[in-house]
């Protein structure tokens, strides 16, 4: 009789617990709001820059890279499920963001050569991030539209001339940033709801 009645209080705490360790991880929204405003900022600075500026975007898409890695290492230490994928996707961004750093001349011009398939992983991650967060996010289909428009936009752009994939890509570094800035954006008033309601 004691054994069972200890069992309700031991769950009970249990969750008592959780729901105090899930109120300060959503307490910490507003770093999700920051980096959304931030690429939402670098969206629009990179939009604005053109060819000659090569070099600054082979670095800024570098950073993009990084922090996007680095979002990816924090998702995957909060997910309930398939850690390892939120951490190899973070691995190959903080990896693609560091080469971008050694020589951004050469990365710009080798991104733009490969530059459909920089759009299919993209838009294949987009799309499976969608899905993974179907049940947690109520804007998930936003994530699943842009997947499956990164994955037309790669098919499209594979057979584009070189100058036209540089141009091609200061728009996609843009409106990748722009799509994750409102992303993040939602995410964290997202999460601001979820606080009110635990």
């Amino acid at each position: 009789m004691s054994g069972s009645a200890a069992t309700p209080e031991m769950g009970d705490i249990s969750v008592a617990e959780r729901t105090e360790v899930a109120r300060e991880l959503t307490g910490l929204w507003w770093i999700q709001l920051v980096l959304g405003i931030a690429w939402i900022v670098a969206a629009l600075a990179i939009l604005q820059f053109d060819q000659a500026s090569i070099t600054t975007i082979g670095i800024i898409v570098g950073i993009m890279f990084v922090v996007a890695g680095m979002q990816q290492f924090v998702l995957a230490a909060v997910a309930d499920s398939l850690r390892w994928l939120w951490a190899i996707f973070g691995v190959l961004f903080v990896i693609a963001g560091v080469i971008c750093f050694i020589n951004p001349k050469n990365t710009f011009a080798g991104m733009a050569d490969i530059l459909g398939f920089l759009f299919l992983t993209v838009g294949v991650w987009w799309t499976i991030r969608a899905f993974i967060e179907r049940e947690e996010n109520p804007v998930w289909w936003l994530g699943l539209i842009g997947g499956v428009l990164m994955i037309m936009l790669a098919f499209w752009t594979s057979g584009q001339f070189f100058i036209e994939k540089a141009y091609t890509l200061l728009v996609f570094a843009g409106i990748w940033a722009l799509m994750q800035g409102v992303t993040d954006i939602f995410r964290a008033f997202a999460l601001r709801s979820l606080r009110k309601q635990l």
